[in-house]
């Protein structure tokens, strides 16, 4: 490695940099930092050891850059809190691209702390040098570069403020970094005291949580609540006499006007012959089809609960009328009319029932493993993407979940990176016994979230792995029909299914991680009532994907015979 270039004195050198970085940072309610080992953010390392040591910031080491992104990520959903995450220069910081764009599109403010050297060996063919401040173009909601020998407060304030603005999200502080990297030679720990309180500005999101009450004519309406709706959307239903279609990750997916199985409901009600009049929406809806055509019918008005700027859509480009206050909302929605909510839990018992009629031969399924999970006490739970959520979607009951319970989900870009980074965040963050529910694949992508290095606390988490050896969902879409057809021979399954080999028993071995294999229903219902005790375990519950396309296909027929009766 290539000495840095002689630069003229500067007023503040690497370690004072990043000690008032992280002071700063804290000022502005940082409380975690996830960080992965690097040269180039060494300051940043000695200083929230030095942090660490007074008890002002907690620190977790990830030698996976795209891990500690994600982790960071669940660090913040969960505790409400921004989130700081720590790089070298060079690719480690691109590594972090996928957390931030899925913490760009759901609003969560995390914070990336990328070291870089200083401008003097830019464009110089110095090693690990690139243009990495903007590396993160749109998804950032802003990017600043602290030059090396400059004072970060005032920029560094800055930016976490526009972290925790409307709407919240991703920042960049790109910290040049000059030699020396390291604390004088013989040098003691500095341990900072505590100067400031930090600031309660990140702990919670506001929820505009004011009175909702009946007003406008009589109206049939329905409350849909996508991805972090939060309460609100139930408390709006209840006071309206509305049915509520709820995602599993709106946190609204509970009390006496939400509709489980909603989305088998929907094309009846819409061809009924008192069809849907209008449509309420709170939160991000992102699971399915039929909610999506709802929303796309230009006969129906809809209106989108909006009280601030949000980071999923563009102004302009969706059809719902945004609605800013409650009042308006209200107006809008109406009341229902006598029979209107009642029609829709008739419904949804019909559907119920057949669903569990399907269901009935005791094997098991993704839908029969949604609904356990969902309905086990617990804390904290985390849906991971594809069938795994769109299964809790469907037969995961409302009135089963555990008072209180959080639900989270990266709904933001609805990938599967980092899924199991995410829900270790979210466990460390919460203090509870956390459950995530994810699929094989999902699992495998990120398998690597397992590690957390030699004393690292470990967090109290059950990741529960539909395990039926690929991804199941492409069946239910129109690669099934493909499939079925067989004109491409075993492209689907090859190249959308993925069907993998993988020992998981094997994998929890190699991370220290207790493995519990499930293969019943009773194996199931025994494991999620024991008593938990402290740490991982990884809950295999194997299962097969054949049946999964026709099993769909056979449950939405028979529904819709049993209400067209």
């Amino acid at each position: 490695m290539e000495p840095d270039r002689p630069a003229p004195p500067a007023a503040v050198d690497s370690m004072a940099a990043a000690r008032a970085v992280l002071d700063t940072l804290r000022a502005a309610g940082v409380v975690h930092l996830v960080l992965s080992p690097g040269s180039r953010s060494a300051p940043l390392a000695y200083a929230a050891a030095e942090a660490e040591a007074a008890g002002l910031l907690t620190v977790h080491v990830r030698i996976d850059e795209r891990d500690a992104g994600f982790t960071a990520l669940g660090l913040s959903l969960a505790s409400g809190a921004p989130a700081a995450v720590a790089t070298t220069s060079g690719t480690a910081v691109g590594e972090l691209l996928p957390a931030v764009m899925e913490a760009n599109h759901a609003a969560v403010p995390l914070i990336v702390l990328s070291a870089d050297r200083p401008a003097e060996l830019h464009g110089t063919g110095a090693n690990q040098t690139t243009q990495q401040a903007g590396l993160f173009g749109a998804h950032v909601r802003t990017a600043v570069v602290v030059p090396a020998g400059q004072d970060p407060r005032g920029p560094v304030q800055r930016a976490a403020a526009t972290a925790l603005g409307a709407p919240r999200g991703p920042v960049q502080i790109d910290l040049e970094f000059r030699d020396p990297l390291t604390p004088e030679p013989g040098e003691s720990m500095r341990v900072p005291t505590p100067s400031d309180a930090p600031s309660t500005a990140g702990e919670g999101a506001t929820r505009h949580d004011v009175a909702v009450s009946r007003g406008g004519p009589a109206r049939r309406t329905v409350v849909i609540a996508g991805h972090d709706a939060g309460s609100l959307a139930a408390r709006f239903a209840e006071a309206h006499g509305l049915p509520l279609l709820a995602e599993p990750s709106s946190n609204a997916r509970s009390g006496p006007h939400a509709i489980g199985p909603y989305r088998l409901l929907i094309g009846h009600f819409s061809g009924a012959a008192e069809p849907i009049e209008a449509v309420v929406v709170f939160g991000r809806p992102t699971l399915s089809r039929p909610v999506a055509r709802l929303l796309g019918d230009p006969a129906v008005p809809a209106a989108l609960y909006a009280p601030g700027p949000v980071a999923w859509f563009e102004p302009g480009r969706r059809r719902e009328r945004i609605v800013a206050d409650l009042r308006g909302l209200s107006e809008f929605a109406g009341t229902a009319p006598p029979g209107w909510l009642q029609a829709w839990r008739d419904a949804a018992g019909v559907a119920a029932r057949v669903i569990a009629g399907d269901l009935e031969d005791g094997g098991l399924t993704g839908l029969g493993l949604a609904r356990a999970v969902w309905a086990a006490d617990g804390g904290p739970l985390v849906i991971g993407s594809s069938n795994a959520v769109r299964d809790a979607d469907l037969w995961a009951d409302p009135a089963a979940v555990t008072a209180g319970r959080r639900v989270f989900a990266n709904r933001g870009l609805a990938g599967i990176d980092g899924t199991l980074a995410t829900a270790t965040g979210v466990a460390i963050a919460s203090g509870e016994r956390t459950t995530l529910l994810v699929g094989d694949v999902t699992f495998l992508h990120d398998v690597g979230g397992l590690h957390l290095g030699a004393g690292e606390a470990e967090p109290d988490l059950d990741v529960v792995v539909l395990n039926d050896a690929g991804g199941a969902i492409f069946s239910t879409l129109e690669h099934g029909a493909v499939d079925e057809a067989r004109a491409y021979g075993d492209a689907v399954e090859r190249f959308f299914a993925t069907p993998h080999g993988v020992d998981l028993a094997a994998i929890a071995a190699a991370y220290g991680v207790a493995y519990v294999p499930v293969r019943t229903t009773a194996e199931l219902a025994a494991v999620l009532s024991a008593p938990r005790g402290a740490g991982r375990r990884i809950i295999d519950v194997l299962m097969s994907r054949k049946d999964v396309r026709a099993r769909a296909q056979r449950i939405a027929a028979a529904v819709a015979r049993a209400l067209a009766v």
